[in-house]
């Protein structure tokens, strides 16, 4: 059985950031190559993420035989939970949900994992030009700074929104001005949609927020199909659902933290999943799949890869892939994201009205959270470490990343905020089974050359992870929606 304790799971050495280069994924010892055990299922599924898990819980519900393969000695892949120390943990990945995610609140539910809301009581922050001020997020704007360019920024929103609407949720590439969209970045598009520095600014937060890269490094299509996805069915997608706390992706967190929801699902799923096992190589032939990774090798009618596309590319495909899929691989990049947490006795910046959210122009940290949990027990400060910043501090010692994060907390809700308890940082660039993060993003181009790829199966291998959904694409609850139309693929492939 695999570990299903939080304790179990998160030892030492568990997710720690490894340093190596995402271009060369660490290969296994020559004996441990050697000592391959063969083994057979239906189905061999690779990747222990959200989209993996919930593909391999359908396809044993249909009767399915199936193995996980997992690189890390964990589930959950990008849901994560960062130990701080004294048996404390909080959010080192994916950790909010929001009105519209159904699939992931269905699964939270099933699994008998709760949920409360955000700490969103107060005035946020927000830190532009040297200036510090707070500002209400209870009235007209939201969760908008009251910048002088908020008017200007209104109306980008709003055209944001109107070329959403065109844009076919999980096929951006047929929307009518698809070309023209695609040819350019968001940042391109931004500049031409207004002329205020604060709106322009805080456009480019929007950007560096939700998909952790610079604006000028992501398309516009891109952009606007992020808008377009995040709704449902019944409910079309709408920018504000994106970055508002309330009535928003960030209004709903977990008790007990995200990775509850992997870790009880791949208890589920006991034996069949086999961890330490990075994928080496996927050989198709003789109507199967026959795929090595370090320790086993497994023989199955079907191969699922759950992983971004970037990880994805680093496995051994034999024949090679279409030229669609494997040129896509090589353009969709991850985003550059880290998470710096801090523990403090109590959460101190409620007693003075505040939320502890804030969006800053300067320093490591540009958007932060309070992570405190539902109780407020103790004080969690959560802050993001933006593109820029954690590229410049990827190669930087514990303590200088450390400093760089307290100074942030510091300048946004006083001296209070520079003794915390203990701190820790999750760096996903350095992770090397996720190279990156929150999400996969297409820059100029490639949607229209190359979306179709994204979930078009090559033979007998099919393609899941929050990349491939259509609706909440990056998100923990687009992860669960691949993961159930992978296996509904593959049921009826079989």
């Amino acid at each position: 059985m695999p570990p299903v304790s939080r304790r179990g799971v998160l030892g030492a050495g568990a997710l720690t950031a490894t340093g190596a280069a995402l271009s060369a994924l660490p290969a296994a010892p020559a004996a441990a190559r050697s000592r391959t055990a063969p083994a057979q299922a239906d189905v061999v599924v690779v990747g222990a993420g959200l989209s993996g898990l919930v593909a391999a819980r359908d396809l044993v519900a249909a009767g399915r035989s199936v193995i996980v393969l997992e690189a890390r000695e964990r589930p959950g892949g990008r849901v994560y939970a960062l130990p701080l120390g004294d048996g404390v943990f909080s959010e080192g990945g994916a950790e909010f949900i929001g009105p519209t995610q159904d699939r992931i609140a269905a699964l939270a539910k099933d699994l008998g994992v709760g949920t409360f809301a955000t700490y969103n009581t107060g005035k946020n922050v927000y830190y532009r030009n040297g200036k510090r001020s707070e500002y209400a997020t209870d009235g007209l704007l939201g969760s908008v700074p009251p910048d002088w360019g908020v008017i200007d920024l209104q109306f980008a929103l709003v055209a944001l929104g109107n070329m959403a609407k065109t844009v076919p949720v999980g096929e951006p590439w047929k929307a009518p001005r698809a070309e023209e969209w695609d040819g350019q970045t968001f940042h391109t598009w931004s500049r031409s949609n207004s002329l205020s520095s604060g709106a322009r600014f805080l456009l480019d937060a929007f950007v560096s927020a939700t998909l952790s890269v610079r604006s000028r490094d992501v398309s516009l299509l891109y952009v606007l199909h992020y808008i377009a996805a995040a709704g449902n069915a019944a409910t079309p997608g709408d920018v504000n659902r994106l970055i508002d706390t309330k009535d928003g992706a960030q209004e709903t967190r977990f008790v007990g933290g995200s990775q509850e929801i992997p870790v009880r699902l791949a208890a589920r799923l006991g034996d069949r999943i086999r961890y330490n096992a990075p994928v080496r190589s996927v050989t198709s032939g003789g109507g199967g799949v026959t795929v090595t990774a370090d320790g086993i090798t497994v023989t199955a009618k079907r191969a699922i890869v759950a992983m971004s596309p970037a990880i994805a590319a680093k496995i051994d495909f034999s024949p090679g892939l279409p030229a669609g899929r494997a040129q896509l691989m090589q353009r969709y990049p991850m985003g550059s994201a880290a998470k710096f947490v801090a523990l403090y006795e109590t959460p101190f910046w409620r007693a003075d009205g505040l939320t502890g959210q804030a969006v800053a122009d300067s320093g490591a940290i540009d958007t932060t959270f309070d992570n405190s949990p539902p109780d407020g027990s103790r004080g969690i400060l959560m802050g993001f470490i933006n593109q820029t910043n954690i590229r410049r501090l990827d190669d930087a010692p514990e303590d200088e990343v450390r400093r760089a994060g307290l100074e942030s907390f510091t300048k946004l809700f006083g001296e209070k905020a520079a003794n915390p308890r203990s701190t820790a940082v999750q760096r996903w660039d350095n992770e090397v089974w996720s190279g990156g993060g929150p999400v996969g993003i297409a820059p100029p181009g490639v949607l229209t050359d190359f979306g179709a790829a994204l979930r078009a199966p090559c033979g007998p291998v099919h393609w899941a992870g929050t990349e491939t959904s259509g609706y909440w694409t990056g998100y923990m609850d687009g992860a669960v929606r691949s993961g159930e139309r992978v296996a509904a693929e593959v049921h009826a492939a079989l």
